[in-house]
């Protein structure tokens, strides 16, 4: 089967839940969640769910397995805490959680940020995989990079990941 028919194949509509990590953000100052949701909701995904959590990877950790062990959830989409200040901890909850990585993702996602932003995108650790029988992706917490990430790489693939992750 062909790449385009594997994904026509994906399923169109799924159920996501995205997590907002960061010390400072609220609902009406999250501007990355926000247009996840958004961009999300113009490919008629339905929200399974939608939290802030503090930069602490016990918090984080607690999260993200409560997110990823809803039956009614196929992806989780993670943002913020990516980069390497000392607060930064998501790579390394999302790393554990992780049981088959998709190393293509964070090279493409850079590759394409590098574009964009030049050499600051070495700086990303965005990643992607599966965790739980669901697609679990996490990407740094800049409205930019969300778009970026969420425009060229996530939407065009997410039913496709689900599809595969399934076997169907």
């Amino acid at each position: 089967m062909s790449v385009a028919e594997h994904k026509e194949k994906g399923k169109k509509s799924l159920s996501c839940f995205v997590v907002t990590v960061s010390d400072t953000r609220d609902e009406t100052t999250d501007q990355s969640g926000q247009l996840i949701k958004a961009l999300l909701d113009e490919k008629s995904h339905r929200l399974a769910g939608y939290r802030i959590v503090k930069d602490e990877p016990q918090q984080i950790e607690a999260l993200l397995k409560e997110a990823l062990g809803k039956n009614d959830v196929d992806a989780v989409i993670v943002n913020g805490g990516t980069g390497i200040a000392p607060r930064d901890g998501t790579y390394e909850v999302v790393s554990r959680l992780l049981e088959k990585k998709l190393d293509g993702f964070g090279e493409i996602f850079r590759f394409l940020s590098y574009q964009d932003i030049g050499s600051a995108a070495i700086m990303s650790r965005a990643a992607a995989g599966s965790a739980r029988g669901k697609v679990l992706i996490s990407l740094p917490g800049s409205k930019g990079a969300v778009d970026l990430a969420m425009r060229r790489l996530v939407l065009p693939e997410l039913g496709h990941m689900v599809s595969q992750l399934r076997g169907t």
